[in-house]
């Protein structure tokens, strides 16, 4: 994979519930994390003693977080709803070169700061709350 522009990894929202997608505003730094946890089942038969791990078990999970300032009331206010009234609405995030992930997710997360001779900004943080689909980009 070549190079890509840090400013082309972007985080949808839903805004409507209909599949209406909407770059959240104003994002400067992007960053998008895949989990999965490991069951061991290493027992005293395990070759030398080395550790077996149970393929397709334990939780998978995902984590968004994101940075920036304020540049769009829609979806702030729409970051806002989500996260006061506990939805888990699809989001997607577009990873340039690779793909796109779209699912269920909850804002964890959402902190506001600002100094005296600076811009407002704010932080975003999201975990996968359900399946998580994978579209790749085209070779």
């Amino acid at each position: 994979m070549a190079a890509q522009n840090g400013k082309d990894l972007l985080i949808k929202i839903d805004m409507t519930g209909d599949g209406l997608f909407e770059t959240a505003a104003g994002l400067r730094a992007t960053r998008i994390s895949f989990n999965a946890e490991s069951v061991d089942v290493t027992s005293l038969e395990s070759q030398g003693g080395w550790r077996e791990l149970l393929a397709g078990a334990g939780v998978k999970a995902a984590t968004i977080s994101g940075s920036g300032v304020f540049k769009d009331a829609t979806t702030d206010e729409r970051a806002r709803q989500i996260f006061f009234d506990g939805e888990t609405p699809n989001f997607q995030v577009i990873i340039p070169a690779f793909g796109v992930v779209e699912g269920r997710f909850q804002i964890t997360s959402i902190e506001y700061a600002g100094s005296y001779n600076g811009e407002a900004t704010y932080e975003l943080s999201l975990a996968s709350a359900g399946v998580l689909a994978f579209v790749p980009d085209a070779p």
